[in-house]
């Protein structure tokens, strides 16, 4: 068998047989959902501890059927909690002109939101 069908098995007995994840949009960027997992989208106006939902659904995939939105699905919904907020690690952005004397260093941190997925509805 190969490697990533071991893996697909194997998800499915320690989930009980149930297989489900949806592609979600925020932020302007795509992530994988699935339940019970943590997902590091950007940053979100909801406090730690809030419920927060996505409704901009891409794809829906269960054991039983895949559902591709055009560009997205009304019947599916996906639900979290925030679990925490904070800032990425820094990154350093330098300007630099040869012989111009001209030199600028400026720092950035990313703001981000971790959402633990709670529940995936069709």
């Amino acid at each position: 068998m190969p490697r990533k069908a071991l893996g697909y098995q194997l998800r499915r007995v320690l989930t009980g047989g149930l297989f489900m994840y949806a592609i979600i949009e925020t932020g302007g960027k795509q992530y994988r959902a699935e339940e019970g997992k943590i997902v590091r989208v950007e940053k979100l106006p909801a406090e730690k501890g809030e419920a927060v939902q996505f409704e901009k659904v891409l794809m829906c995939v269960n054991d039983e059927k895949t559902e591709v939105g055009k560009p997205y699905l009304e019947s599916c919904k996906v639900e979290g909690r925030v679990v925490g907020v904070g800032r990425g690690r820094k990154i350093i952005v330098f300007k630099y002109k040869p012989k111009k004397n001209y030199r600028r260093k400026q720092g950035h941190r990313q703001p981000y939101t971790d959402v633990l997925i709670s529940s995936i509805s069709i």
